[in-house]
């Protein structure tokens, strides 16, 4: 079993930067690729970005050059890094396990014009 825990959201302007970690409890975090999604108000959830147990790394075209995902294994926790944040990037953001299908519980990111 996995539990997923997300921090680091919150408030910031246009054009700043954010650090979502999300820390993993649980045996399997060295066996899962990781991956970090996002749900704005009224819409889908969508994916945001993947990254392998040997750090190959895949982004979604809003978020390329922009965001980037890392993982520590050694310390159980997955990372995203927000530059150049826009408006259009407010949302809940989540963490997700992809072998053991496992969600957090989201941490919000609210970007201000």
């Amino acid at each position: 079993q996995v539990q997923l825990v997300e921090s680091g959201g919150g408030l910031v302007q246009a054009g700043g930067s954010l650090r979502l970690s999300c820390a993993a409890s649980g045996s399997t975090f060295s066996s899962n690729r990781m991956a970090w999604y996002r749900q704005a108000p009224g819409k889908q959830r969508e994916f945001v970005a993947t990254i392998s147990i040997g750090g190959r790394t895949t982004y979604a075209d809003p978020v390329k050059d922009r965001f980037t995902i890392s993982r520590d294994n050694a310390k159980n926790t997955v990372y995203l890094q927000m530059n150049s944040l826009k408006p259009e990037d407010t949302a809940v953001y989540y963490c997700y396990a992809e072998q053991s299908h496992y969600w957090g519980q989201g941490t919000q990111v609210t970007v201000s014009s």
